[in-house]
């Protein structure tokens, strides 16, 4: 149940994180409410998820899945560039949870 619950501390995360984007953007209160939504929720799921997930991993899962998947989103949805270097350190992040886990 604790990396279900990681899970959709990874998505509320994410969600959060692409609100600031749009904050920077759109003359709204939604993303902000958004924002705090996103956040309140991720941090209260990665609390439930470390009840039984260590707490290096659960971190490391939720922090570089975050950052993996906060990228491909500015990627898809703002049209940001990902060259080399962000497909090498996303792979590299991906590498450590790998061995964090072993």
């Amino acid at each position: 149940m604790g990396f279900l619950y990681l899970s959709f501390a990874i998505v509320s995360e994410v969600f959060g994180s692409t609100m600031l984007k749009f904050m920077a953007t759109v003359k709204s209160k939604l993303p902000l409410i958004g924002l705090i939504a996103g956040y309140l929720i991720s941090f209260y799921l990665l609390s439930l998820a470390l009840v039984t997930v260590p707490l290096s991993l659960g971190y490391a899962i939720w922090s570089g899945v975050g950052t993996a998947l906060t990228a491909i989103v500015g990627y898809v949805v703002f049209k940001e560039e990902m060259g080399k270097q962000t497909m090498i350190g996303i792979s590299l992040l991906i590498i450590g949870i790998v061995l964090i886990q072993l």
